[in-house]
C-alpha cells in the first residue's frame, strides 16, 4: 500500500494546515484538556481521511484476455441496456459503479488492447447517482479496443464532491491490464458500456475491487 501521486500536494497542504492549527490548540492543554483532546482528535481524523482517500493498493491482475476487470472500487448501481449517444450512437449495456469517498479512487484499464477515443467534458456536479450525471457532469470518455477487436467505453464521472478528473490515456496508445487509467478526487462513479450480448458477471449491489473483480466476459 502506497500513496497515489495525485494526492501529494493535497496531503502536504493538509499536514501543513494541521500543524498550523495545533499552535493555537496547544494553548488549551493546561486548562481545557477535554476541548484540546476533542480538537486534536478531529484534526487527526481529518488527516487520516485524506491519507486513506489517496491510498494506492498493490494489485496485480492475471485474468484471461476474454475477462474484463472493474476499473474501480465501489458498488454496482446500474446494469441496463441504453442508448450511448457520444461514441457508439447505438444500444449498449451500461454498468455503473458508484465510488464513495471511502473507496480507493485510482482507476484501472479494464482490458488489454489500445485506446481508440479520448475526450474530456466540463460539466455540472450533480450527485453521482443522479440519472443525468453521466451526460451533464464533469466527465471523461475513453474507449478501449480489446485484442479481439471489440470495444468498451469507460466514462469517469465527477460527483457532487469530486471536482477534478485525471486520466492518463491518449488516443492510439497501447494498454494492458494493471495499467492505471486515471484518478477521480473525492467521490464519483465510473460507467462502462459493453456491446449488447456481452456476458455481464456483475450484479446490482455487488462490491467491486478495481483491477481485481471480473465484471464481464466477451
Amino acid at each position: 500500500m502506497t500513496l497515489h501521486k495525485e494526492g501529494y500536494k493535497i496531503i502536504a497542504g493538509t499536514l501543513i494546515a494541521a500543524a498550523l492549527l495545533m499552535i493555537p490548540i496547544s494553548s488549551l492543554y493546561e486548562n481545557h484538556r477535554w476541548l484540546f483532546a476533542l480538537l486534536l482528535l478531529t484534526i487527526l481524523v481529518l488527516v487520516y481521511l485524506v491519507l486513506q482517500f489517496f491510498r494506492l493498493p498493490n494489485r496485480t491482475n492475471r485474468s484471461a484476455l476474454s475477462e474484463l476487470v472493474a476499473p474501480c472500487d465501489g458498488k454496482v448501481v446500474v446494469i441496463e441496456e441504453v442508448e450511448e449517444p457520444e461514441y457508439f450512437k447505438d444500444k449498449r449495456i451500461q454498468v455503473s459503479i458508484f465510488m464513495s469517498p471511502l473507496n480507493v479512487h485510482c482507476n484501472w484499464v479494464p482490458c488489454a488492447g489500445k485506446v481508440n477515443y479520448v475526450k474530456y467534458h466540463r460539466g455540472l456536479y450533480l450527485v453521482a447517482w443522479h440519472p443525468k450525471s453521466s451526460t451533464e457532469n464533469e466527465r471523461s470518455t475513453i474507449v478501449f479496443e480489446g485484442e479481439n477487436g471489440k470495444e468498451v467505453l469507460v466514462r469517469q464521472v465527477a460527483g457532487a464532491v469530486a471536482r477534478r478528473i485525471v486520466y492518463y490515456m491518449k488516443k492510439g496508445m497501447p494498454v494492458k491490464k494493471n495499467d492505471e487509467l486515471g484518478f477521480i478526487k473525492f467521490g464519483s462513479r465510473v460507467d462502462l458500456y459493453f456491446p449488447v450480448g456481452t456476458d455481464i458477471s456483475a450484479k446490482i449491489g455487488d462490491i467491486t475491487k478495481g483491477n481485481e473483480t471480473i465484471i464481464a466476459r466477451w
